[in-house]
């Protein structure tokens, strides 16, 4: 799959969970947890595709997921979880919002300081960076979730048949 393509359908992903979430919307376990795997999936392909992968590259692709991951988890902890209709609702706050700003201008700048210590452009996807990021997110909410005791929302049939 081409690259403007993934990184297309990357962006695409995250501006639907962003502006969702912004509104409030059921928790639903299969969204908290699927994009992120998804994204981590097309992520691993496309390092698959390389030509080369070096110990530099690895050291920066290490890098770049576990700040990712970690500023995922606070983007979570900046989430208001809520009880609507007896099942966990979800809702980004002015907080959450700001830290994907955050999260974005960091990745760009170790991006940026990766490649200019040699690593490989590609040896850092953006589908597996976004897809990091959401599951350090998916790996707090789903604690926090726990700890409620509420269940999660049920699934709808379709992303169309939504609230």
């Amino acid at each position: 799959m081409r690259t403007w393509l993934l990184i297309a359908l990357a962006v695409a992903v995250v501006i639907a969970i962003v502006v969702r979430r912004l509104r409030g919307e059921p928790l639903v376990a299969r969204d908290v947890f699927g994009a992120p795997v998804i994204l981590l999936g097309f992520g691993v392909y496309g390092l698959t595709k390389l030509d080369a992968f070096t110990f530099t590259d690895g050291l920066w692709l290490v890098l770049g997921s576990a700040v990712g991951c970690g500023l995922g988890a606070v983007r979570a902890a900046t989430t208001k979880l809520f009880e609507r209709d007896g099942v966990l609702w979800l809702r980004y706050t002015g907080w959450t919002f700001g830290v994907w700003v955050l999260s974005l201008l960091v990745n760009f700048g170790i991006g940026f300081l990766a490649t200019m210590a040699g690593a490989h452009p590609d040896a850092r996807p953006v589908t597996l960076s976004i897809g990091v990021s959401l599951l350090g997110e998916a790996l707090v909410l789903g604690m926090r979730a726990k700890t409620t005791g509420l269940p999660y929302a049920p699934s709808s049939e379709s992303a169309l048949s939504r609230r």
